[in-house]
């Protein structure tokens, strides 16, 4: 348990707060590049409990602005996108990417007050599918040489989904292992062909065997965890016979993202981003070590899900998630079906807006959230000494931090370390893009 002083610690995140100070020493997520995609490529975000204006130009240059206009605090996500900025639609005040005034063509003939004038801007690049930036001060960090930054557009997807509580309750899901076997369990297997591009459906590496059919048969991982250079990896067997043993390797990211496998060929590394104390985004980045993504049809699946243009779940809180109690009885574990995201959901903002750690109990197979609690508080008592807490890198340290390693497979049950590193270390090497050391 932890008092609600510590919950407070590692939970909120607006400016001048220790967690707060913490995230924003890191990229962050703002956008997806689908989202300045159109006639007018100019869209609001909520960011770290800030109110930015996210635009690219007549030029394609990315902007990353404060919302509201400097002259007397117009919206400028309203704004016009012309001569070479964005202009507010009030007075006509110009900005370019970069937070530079341009024009105030209200004023007199000869006013020097544009010269003076200029919106905060923030440092801002796009990478497979999306829009970072970076809120703190000083020189931002070098971007780590992951697997899904490596990968070229044709084998990358990027999408996002609302999540409507505390971005470390949502997080944590991601590094608990043992929670798939339960909220996540079908009581019936689909057929292999309807398994693209959806999270525990496809067949394990080296067995026949669906993960649903895995997760439901085999429902108490032993869970390893191990801290890394980037934050920690996780390895759960499952044993399922005396010589074979199933394996899954995932990651946690830090600050605030986790790595783990869709399928043999595609890996996920997803973020969870504060929009405020109670809400964020999840953004992911879909990677293929073999043939480009069949993006269409990735997309199409989650617009199923999600409304645009604020990616808000079609089935949440808002219609009960969906619950059937004919299908809890005989088809899905909760009742809420077919979709994990869904269930993952219900699981996190069920919690409350800001789950209350004070009543929690945690147990052997909350290792993950247990050792990643310890280094996020770390991290945040070096941010706020004003010391450099993980995964702030510098070039030389950002090109070492690759991968990281993902699998989900069938090993033999006396030899799951050699097994697992050599399955990653196969799809790697088959991998046209991969960099080689």
């Amino acid at each position: 348990m932890m008092s609600s002083e510590q919950n407070d610690f590692i939970t909120r995140i607006s400016a001048g707060t220790p967690a707060g100070t913490l995230l924003r020493r890191y990229w962050q997520p703002v956008a997806l590049s689908d989202e300045l995609e159109g006639k007018r490529p100019i869209r609001p975000a909520r960011l770290l409990g800030q109110d930015l204006v996210v635009f690219r130009d007549e030029s394609g240059r990315l902007g990353v602005l404060d919302r509201d206009c400097p002259h007397r605090g117009a919206d400028l996500a309203f704004g016009r996108l012309e001569d070479g900025g964005l202009r507010c639609p009030f007075h006509g005040w110009l900005f370019d990417a970069q937070g530079q005034c341009l024009e105030t063509p209200a004023e007199p003939a000869g006013s020097r007050l544009c010269g003076k004038i200029r919106q905060r801007s923030y440092p801002v690049v796009e990478k497979s599918g999306i829009i970072f930036t970076y809120l703190g001060e000083g020189e931002p960090p070098a971007f780590p040489a992951l697997d899904c930054f490596q990968a070229p557009d044709s084998h990358v997807f990027a999408f996002k989904g609302l999540m409507e509580c505390n971005w470390l309750q949502a997080l944590e899901v991601g590094i608990d292992p043992a929670h798939a076997s339960f909220l996540h369990r079908f009581f019936e297997d689909d057929e292999p062909e309807s398994a693209y591009g959806r999270q525990f459906r496809a067949t394990s590496s080296d067995s026949d065997m669906p993960m649903t059919r895995v997760l439901r048969e085999f429902d108490a991982p032993a869970i390893e965890v191990d801290k890394t250079d980037y934050g920690l990896q996780l390895i759960a067997t499952r044993p399922m016979s005396d010589d074979k043993t199933h394996v899954r390797v995932t990651n946690l990211l830090f600050p605030q993202a986790f790595v783990i496998p869709l399928s043999s060929e595609m890996t996920i590394t997803q973020w969870h981003v504060p929009i405020d104390d109670t809400s964020c985004y999840w953004y992911a980045i879909f990677t293929s070590f073999t043939t480009p993504v069949n993006k269409t049809h990735m997309r199409n699946q989650r617009l199923e899900l999600y409304t645009l243009p604020d990616y808000r779940p079609r089935v949440g809180r808002h219609n009960n998630y969906g619950f059937n109690v004919e299908e809890q009885l005989h088809k899905t574990y909760t009742g809420m079906g077919e979709d994990i995201n869904v269930h993952d959901q219900w699981a996190v903002e069920s919690l409350g807006p800001i789950q209350d750690r004070t009543r929690e109990h945690l147990g052997q197979s909350d290792k993950g959230i247990i050792a990643y609690r310890r280094i996020l508080v770390d991290a945040i008592t070096k941010a706020v000494n004003g010391e450099t807490p993980l995964m702030v890198l510098t070039p030389d340290e950002a090109a070492a931090i690759q991968g990281p390693a993902t699998m989900d497979g069938v090993a033999p049950s006396n030899s799951i370390d050699t097994y697992w590193r050599q399955v990653d270390a196969n799809r790697r090497n088959g991998a046209f893009w991969k960099k080689r050391d």
